[in-house]
């Protein structure tokens, strides 16, 4: 596999002087050095700098046969510098720093709205990125503003209700999670996702039980809503056993007896099921809520064509084949399940290129105040008051 590169002979972006501060897009301030939208591919610079979380980007190190970056170097000339932090919110810190400078950055939801509100990301030209247009068509749709394509889809997933079937009937509501008498029915063999975009699940939750606070989307809370979706919370937490935030983990509790029902995806139920565990998955009649991981471009980009050739690099099938069968997650690009690459159970237990399922998801998006709204009363909470809500209900 080679990556294509066009056959302009300069840069494609010109990294412009902005200012002393990185400031957010609220005040109408731009990041130092912000990039502008790239029209033309040039020769590779030879260095790469990324930013990622755990897992997401392999370089042999943990296992000498998981390894993209490599062969990604012998075909480019791109020396990849790799920064991986533990955290979501270290990462948009890192974005954030003025004296940083990440060519690209591998972004869940929460960071993504984020960067993009703050341009600390630019827009993707996304006919300069070879493969572009296999990706799934509704990820594709996910990050865009005013028109613009600010990242390219790399990897995705959904969560659902995981059950022990000696245990618990199968479950056809979050209720089954936040109703305070069905809780406690399994008290201390719960297990929940330790993230504030859990929070999701809990108004889907309430979306069906309280109608009168017209909950919509998920994701876009009012002050009132959220508030409601945090009592929720700290009605469940004494029947919580667990709050996980390694995959693994979960997959350990539910292996071991200590879990019985909780948030999980299809790679705990997959895992647990090879193993031969009496797990199974279940959609909430309210719905089911999903995530994508994307690649997206630093404002502060220093080499725009080995950025734009790591893009190309990992939307490819082969790549994404790699990626989804290491972290045990879905691909953005279907034709990773194509030829004798991903397992047809693979593919199927993930509903890879299942169109109606994908559009039956509601992806995660950054919380954000600008819903809509017209007074204060009604205006949506953003990601920081979400992480308050949480810790409250969950750690305090």
């Amino acid at each position: 596999m080679r990556v294509k590169v066009g056959v302009a002979v300069v840069a494609a972006l010109a990294l412009t002087a902005a200012g002393l501060g990185a400031c957010g897009g609220d005040d109408g301030k731009e990041p130092v050095g912000l990039a502008q939208v790239a029209s033309t591919l040039g020769p590779g610079e030879g260095v790469l700098n990324l930013l990622t979380l755990p897992g997401v980007t392999e370089t042999g190190q943990v296992d000498p046969r998981v390894d993209w970056v490599t062969p990604f170097q012998e075909r480019t000339g791109c020396e990849v510098g790799l920064k991986v932090v533990k955290t979501p919110a270290e990462m948009a810190d890192l974005m954030r720093d003025p004296d940083r400078r990440y060519d690209g950055v591998a972004a869940p939801p929460e960071v993504a709205g984020q960067l993009i509100a703050e341009n600390q990301v630019v827009p993707v030209n996304t006919d300069l990125v070879d493969g572009y247009k296999k990706l799934e068509p509704r990820l594709r749709g996910l990050l865009k503003k005013d028109d613009k394509q600010y990242g390219v889809p790399y990897t995705w997933g959904v969560n659902l209700l995981m059950y022990d079937t000696r245990a618990v009937p199968p479950p056809d509501s979050w209720a089954a999670l936040f109703d305070p008498a069905q809780a406690r029915r399994y008290s201390g063999k719960l297990e929940m996702r330790d993230s504030p975009l859990a929070i999701a699940e809990a108004a889907l939750y309430l979306k069906g039980k309280r109608r009168k606070l017209k909950i919509h989307d998920p994701y876009s809370l009012t002050r009132k809503q959220l508030a409601a979706a945090g009592r929720v919370l700290a009605e469940q937490r004494p029947h919580v056993g667990d709050y996980w935030e390694r995959p693994a983990d979960a997959v350990s509790a539910f292996a071991g007896g200590r879990a019985v029902l909780g948030q999980a995806g299809p790679y705990q139920v997959d895992v647990l099921n090879r193993a031969s565990r009496p797990v199974q998955g279940a959609v909430p009649s309210e719905g089911m809520t999903g995530w994508m991981d994307s690649w997206m471009i630093g404002a502060r980009v220093q080499h725009p064509n080995c950025m734009y050739q790591w893009l190309q690099w990992t939307a490819s099938p082969d790549v994404q084949q790699q990626v989804a069968e290491w972290t045990g997650v879905a691909p953005a690009n279907p034709q990773a399940c194509s030829g004798d690459r991903l397992k047809p159970g693979f593919c199927a237990a993930y509903h890879v290129g299942d169109r109606d399922y994908i559009d039956k998801v509601m992806f995660a998006h950054a919380p954000t105040r600008a819903c809509g709204g017209k007074s204060d009363e009604n205006d949506c909470t953003d990601y920081a008051e979400w992480t308050k809500t949480w810790i409250e209900s969950t750690k305090t």
